[in-house]
């Protein structure tokens, strides 16, 4: 698919910007935040929650996305129009050609956030996973991925090592330590930068009122929003809602444990953040597999299929914006330093391809 058939299908949903700013004296700017959290406000951090709480109150509105693994995919899911990233587990460990069972630790998603805050100007989820130990291990995940440019971390309240919650031998920690760990997520929104904090419970497998009890507490306690793991079909997805006050997650995995369902569907029954963890993971996997198999087929026969062109590929890595930005400096190296004709030509050479198109940095909001 080249670049021009992006956003052949628009984003579905909209939403407002949240937050307005306006100029002062000397330069300065005024600007108002709603929906702000925490001792030190953060312009993303207040735009995700003022997304989520608008599809809360919106039955026709959801924040749907699709669950990125890195820079380059994070940018294109903002390129396809969607409103926020969200980096999982399981994608994130996937780059790596592991599983989701614990293998990676806060210092790999801390480097995957700052690679994908680089990338992206919109609102970033990261998986915080247990928080890696203690209450205070949790406390410093959550203040590390705040510094490191995320604007919400998902805590969850399985035992170490977790796992992917749709595959088996998933368990979870007495009520004690989940809430501990929850607390200690808030205490680090509220003491230090903001930070949409999203509590995950594993807990339905070990029945309904286990599972609300935890979520009632963890509502207590001030969670943003909570995700409770592996619903099973429509009917307790609708209990969930019911019963549950602040906004919620459900996530979609193909061939997993929930019901496969449409974000318009999941919207309607009051679910305000949808998402998507293995779309694509299996989407690489596959154009990988069959890459290589094309690739294979062709040795004997003749060239390489052309998958994209020359100029398509450079533009999705990144190469146009980069000499777009390079050239910026040209007038100054040009009076300061000299250059031969061959410097000059290595230099542009990529202008022969068309310049890139703006990066929409307010995907889905007007």
């Amino acid at each position: 698919m080249t670049s021009e058939s992006v956003n052949r299908v628009p984003y579905p949903f909209k939403f407002e910007q949240g937050w307005s700013s306006q100029a002062g004296k000397d330069g300065q700017v005024n600007m108002t935040l709603s929906n702000s959290k925490g001792r030190t406000p953060s312009l993303q951090a207040s735009r995700l929650r003022s997304m989520v709480l608008e599809a809360q109150a919106h039955p026709a509105k959801t924040v749907a996305t699709c669950i990125s693994y890195d820079g380059l995919s994070s940018r294109l899911t903002e390129e396809a129009g969607f409103p926020i990233i969200f980096l999982a587990g399981y994608a994130m460990a996937s780059t790596l050609g592991i599983p989701d069972t614990g293998y990676i630790a806060m210092q790999d998603v801390c480097n995957k956030i700052q690679e994908t805050a680089r990338q992206v100007s919109v609102p970033i989820i990261a998986d915080g996973d247990t928080g890696y130990g203690s209450p205070m291990n949790v406390k410093r995940t959550v203040q590390c991925f705040a510094e490191a440019g995320a604007a919400g971390v998902m805590i969850e309240d399985q035992t170490w090592p977790k796992r992917c919650g749709h595959t088996k031998g998933k368990a979870v920690v007495p009520r004690a330590e989940a809430f501990a760990r929850i607390q200690a997520a808030c205490d680090a929104r509220d003491e230090g930068k903001d930070i949409w904090i999203l509590a995950r419970t594993d807990a339905l497998i070990l029945g309904w009122e286990e599972t609300m009890a935890r979520v009632t507490e963890f509502q207590r306690i001030g969670v943003d929003a909570v995700f409770i793991e592996a619903i099973p079909d429509k009917a307790a997805m609708q209990r969930c809602v019911q019963e549950v006050q602040v906004p919620q997650m459900v996530n979609i995995i193909e061939g997993g444990l929930t019901e496969n369902l449409s974000a318009k569907e999941l919207a309607k029954m009051g679910f305000a953040l949808t998402a998507w963890p293995w779309t694509l993971v299996a989407a690489h996997l596959n154009a990988i597999r069959e890459t290589l198999e094309n690739l294979k087929e062709s040795m004997t026969v003749g060239a390489p299929p052309t998958i994209l062109s020359y100029s398509e590929v450079c533009k999705g890595a990144g190469f146009n914006r980069y000499w777009v930005s390079n050239n910026t400096f040209l007038p100054w190296r040009k009076n300061h330093m000299l250059t031969s004709a061959k410097d000059e030509e290595e230099r542009y050479k990529f202008e022969k391809f068309e310049k890139p198109s703006a990066v929409n940095g307010v995907n889905g909001t007007h």
